[in-house]
């Protein structure tokens, strides 16, 4: 499950590392292409060498720290880029890519079979990978054992009996957080977002700084050790906690709030000033095969954006894919992100 943090501290530390990796890009053997990422991005053996076998390129991957670090590093050497390809960037952060130059356009044949919901950009700078959003997870026995019913709304979070049940991840600090932020904004608007946060407060929100604190340390429903009953996390996260306990239970034991979800899409580009770029494009459209595709839910916990890729039986029975939900425009999010998150620091943290 991909776990990306975002900062304003984030460019800063970008800054410092740079300089020890500007001064040279990928190597500009045609035997290779190089991919830069963020450290969560997996992909399993058997598909990463179906790729360098069908290729004939032998496939490197550069993580770059998290998300957030990984595209301001990735910035600060646009036009003479660490590597090839760009995967990573989303929707939340996608306008600071593309302002900054940092891709060349390429339309992959394989977008034939990408939902036109994805493709965030008309100019086809970045191609849409897979999706995951983020939600409201709870601990389906802690609600059982206190008689309580689960919330089913954003709403019902405000009410009485939700008092000290909520831990939710810094949007200065964490993409998560950032996205349930947007995902109040997406639902009640500039005029009834921070009265919506405000009430969260006066309801003893916990806030924490990151996705593996919130869910690992705070939450019930993870390792039982926690005691709140209610999480920012991820769609995919109920399969997660079946794939990954011993033993596997039957039914997972924390399941999602649909209406909280906020849709978070990844995408990949090709770097302006990559080597080898015959390569790059080879690379974004084995990405979008179906053996990519369908190997990803179980390597990053994300979902595929093609219409032919199948998810893994967990994925089926566990996950839950919302049918409507909520997103801002990335042009909106880019011009006004600095302004919100002033914002919501005065109301929940001031």
């Amino acid at each position: 499950m991909t776990r990306r943090t975002t900062a304003a501290t984030v460019a800063v530390l970008a800054a410092l590392t740079v300089g020890v990796n500007a001064c040279g890009g990928s190597d500009e053997s045609p035997g290779k292409v190089v991919l830069v990422t963020h450290d969560a991005f997996a992909v399993s053996d058997d598909v990463k060498a179906a790729f360098e076998r069908e290729s004939g390129l032998k496939l490197q991957i550069l993580k770059s720290g998290d998300a957030g670090a990984a595209l301001t590093t990735a910035l600060l050497t646009a036009g003479n880029p660490q590597g090839d390809v760009f995967f990573g960037v989303d929707n939340n952060l996608l306008s600071r890519a593309l302002d900054g130059n940092l891709f060349d356009a390429y339309e992959s044949p394989a977008l034939a079979e990408v939902d036109e919901k994805y493709a965030l950009d008309p100019e086809h700078r970045v191609t849409p990978i897979d999706h995951g959003e983020v939600c409201l997870n709870y601990d389906k026995a802690w609600f059982a054992e206190h008689h309580i019913a689960p919330p089913r709304s954003l709403d019902d979070l405000t009410k009485a009996p939700y008092d000290g049940l909520l831990v939710v991840e810094d949007p200065t600090t964490s993409t998560p957080g950032l996205a349930f932020m947007l995902a109040t904004i997406a639902r009640y608007g500039e005029n009834g977002w921070q009265d919506y946060w405000q009430k969260l407060r006066e309801r003893d929100v916990l806030v924490v700084d990151g996705w593996e604190e919130a869910y690992d340390a705070r939450f019930s429903g993870s390792t039982g050790k926690g005691s709140r009953p209610i999480v920012v996390s991820y769609a995919s996260s109920p399969p997660a906690e079946v794939i990954y306990r011993t033993p596997r239970p039957e039914q997972a034991p924390t399941a999602v709030v649909e209406d909280s979800c906020f849709r978070q899409i990844e995408l990949a580009g090709v770097l302006r000033g990559a080597r080898n770029e015959r390569g790059a494009r080879e690379l974004i459209d084995f990405m979008l095969s179906k053996r990519f595709q369908e190997d990803m839910p179980l390597q990053m916990f994300v979902f595929p954006v093609a219409r032919n890729a199948a998810l893994p039986p967990a994925f089926e029975k566990y996950a839950v894919v919302p049918s409507d939900p909520l997103d801002l425009p990335p042009d909106e999010i880019e011009a006004s992100r600095e302004r919100w998150l002033d914002e919501w620091t005065r109301v929940v943290i001031r």
